[in-house]
């Protein structure tokens, strides 16, 4: 089944998927604007945060420890934005949310990764849903920079 990302309005749009765990699936996001963000995704249907169980809040809150870390250690970003948004997929006629996160590395100096700069112009303020893409090659090594450094990975 291919999910929909109301934050990005794409088909798939939840990016490439490069880390599972029980309960959730973790895409690197299809737009860079800040430099490593990727959606968490829960696994099944479900509508609102008030009905994830105990088990997938454990779940989640292991996902966020060990996805903060891996970055932290490949990116050195100056702080991480978690959002749960659900307001654009509200606009469709029969809307069908599914609970997801947005976590977004925020940076006060500019980084350069592989001859790509990324500048977080937003810094101190909320992150702007401003689409960035870059080249295929840039996104792989960026998965596969937070893989090798996940204190956990399936």
């Amino acid at each position: 089944m291919s999910k929909t990302c109301e934050y990005c309005h794409l088909i798939g749009g939840y990016g490439k998927l490069f880390w599972e765990t029980d309960f959730w699936e973790i895409y690197l996001a299809p737009s860079q604007r800040y430099l490593g963000t990727c959606v968490v995704a829960i696994k099944r249907h479900c509508r609102d945060l008030s009905e994830l169980n105990d088990q997938e809040w454990i779940d989640f809150g292991s996902v966020v420890q060990n996805l903060e870390k891996s970055v932290e250690k490949s990116f050195h970003p100056t702080l991480f934005n978690w959002s749960c948004f659900k307001n654009s997929v509200f606009r469709n006629e029969n809307p069908d949310p599914e609970v997801h996160w947005h976590f977004i590395p925020r940076y006060k100096e500019s980084v350069e990764y592989y001859g790509t700069q990324f500048t977080d112009p937003d810094f101190g303020f909320i992150p702007q849903p401003i689409k960035r893409e870059i080249q295929e090659e840039i996104q792989d090594k960026i998965i596969q920079e937070i893989r090798k450094n996940l204190p956990i990975i399936d």
